[in-house]
């Protein structure tokens, strides 16, 4: 069902200034009656089979929408607009005083807690399908910023992927949002079939003399303290190192029905390169290799790396095709050092590790699992805007890093002012090089 954003923009409006038309003429009211008329009159407008009924999405219904922050200006607007399409709209808010409660529609299932609670998130989390996250700290101080911004969005998404991994375990792992896994290393055996192959760019790059060619040193081992490791350096100019596996799949399973490839790892913050292979087993001339860039972080950390992300080697080859997928390459290339960086042990960029928990396949969505209202930096004052930008940037990617499908929205300054004619056109990419219009 197609919904014009322009329609149902004028449609929402005139159905609110009828009602707002109404009750300016109560002014001889008494304020509770007044409250309690208002009180009915929107729910009449959003309740199921109003007038707004025309707007609802399909299945709407069947959908309950966890809005975090739903008191803040942002996000009382997106309660209304999500049930005015037909959702079932929970809130999450710090407290209960009627003050807060009066903010939002009868029909808000009201759930209190506050973000940086893991308890009170995991139980306000139970029963939704989608989040949205408006959550905004009340304060420059940087705990309050760390405790909203960053920590909240970590513990919101955190406890949802718990909630669903939940939900699947009592399906059998039959969930639409169940993972495929395709390796989690968990003892030796979890390393049989895994490769460690190194090579260079640059054909001489072992019979030159030059200065950069040191040697390539690299393995793939269980250690002592239970976890798979892949370390070592490369010294050699162009030269790299890399550990591959063909990939062996359930009966029945096959990559073309998942979305991304979800890496938990750990390590020294260095970056790799995820190549895919594809083509005919028996005939590997045939193959043809596709590859994304995965940067990860010190310490441990979960990294989505999306199949449309992936870029064929040779560029006349046609794109990837996931269902074609049968063998998988972890590389490790280090940047070109020139002569007296001065750049050893632990800092030198060409030294590597790398700790493997797990690889899952992502599956397929139409529609995102969370939404993080984020910002721009504009409208803040200068003193604080890094302060601010500095936690919002660590809770967007804890975000992306937690494994569910995401999507995070970075306005600018709003203004509650009435719509033009005119419907804008959201785009996607980091920068925003103009406006855009759409006429009516």
């Amino acid at each position: 069902m197609a919904v014009s954003p322009v329609g149902l923009g004028r449609r929402s409006r005139q159905l609110f200034d009828e009602v707002w038309r109404k009750f300016s003429r109560l002014g001889q009211m008494s304020s509770a009656s007044a409250t309690e008329a208002l009180a009915e009159a929107e729910q009449a407008v959003l309740s199921r089979g109003g007038p707004m009924c025309e707007f609802t999405v399909p299945g709407a219904q069947d959908t309950t929408v966890l809005v975090v922050g739903a008191t803040s200006r942002i996000g009382r607007i997106v309660v209304r607009k999500l049930m005015l399409r037909g959702y079932n709209v929970k809130a999450l808010v710090r407290r209960d005083d009627p003050e807060v409660i009066d903010m939002l529609p009868r029909s808000v299932d009201i759930a209190v807690g506050d973000v940086g609670d893991p308890l009170a998130v995991q139980s306000a989390v139970s029963g939704c399908s989608k989040i949205i996250y408006c959550a905004t700290a009340r304060s420059t101080i940087t705990g309050d910023l760390n405790r909203v911004d960053n920590q909240g969005v970590r513990n919101v998404s955190k406890a949802f992927q718990d909630y669903y991994n939940e939900m699947a375990q009592l399906r059998a792992g039959k969930s639409s949002k169940s993972k495929l896994l395709i390796a989690k290393f968990k003892s030796a055996k979890s390393l049989k079939g895994w490769e460690v192959n190194q090579g260079s760019y640059f054909p001489n790059a072992y019979a030159s003399g030059s200065s950069f060619d040191e040697g390539i040193d690299a393995s793939f081992e269980f250690s002592e303290g239970g976890q798979a490791v892949f370390a070592g350096f490369v010294f050699t100019r162009g030269g790299y190192v890399e550990i591959s596996k063909r990939l062996s799949l359930p009966l029945g399973s096959t990559l073309d029905r998942y979305d991304g490839l979800l890496l938990s790892v750990g390590g020294n913050g260095r970056s790799y390169v995820v190549i895919l292979e594809t083509g005919p087993l028996a005939d590997t001339s045939q193959s043809k290799k596709y590859f994304a860039r995965m940067t990860t972080k010190v310490g441990f950390c979960r990294v989505r790396v999306p199949f449309s992300a992936f870029r064929p080697v040779k560029p006349e080859d046609p794109p990837l095709d996931p269902f074609l997928v049968h063998t998988f390459t972890i590389r490790f290339e280090p940047k070109r050092q020139r002569p007296g960086d001065g750049t050893q042990g632990a800092t030198d960029p060409r030294n590597f590790e790398l700790i493997l928990e797990y690889i899952k396949a992502l599956p397929t969505g139409q529609e995102t699992d969370f939404i993080l209202v984020s910002c721009t930096g504009s409208g803040i004052e200068p003193n604080r805007r890094e302060q601010v930008l500095k936690a919002k940037k660590a809770g967007e990617d804890a975000l992306r890093r937690s494994g569910l499908g995401y999507t995070i929205v970075r306005p600018g300054p709003l203004q509650e002012e009435p719509g033009g004619q005119r419907a804008l056109i959201f785009d996607q990419g980091n920068r925003i090089s103009q406006v855009k219009y759409h006429g009516p």
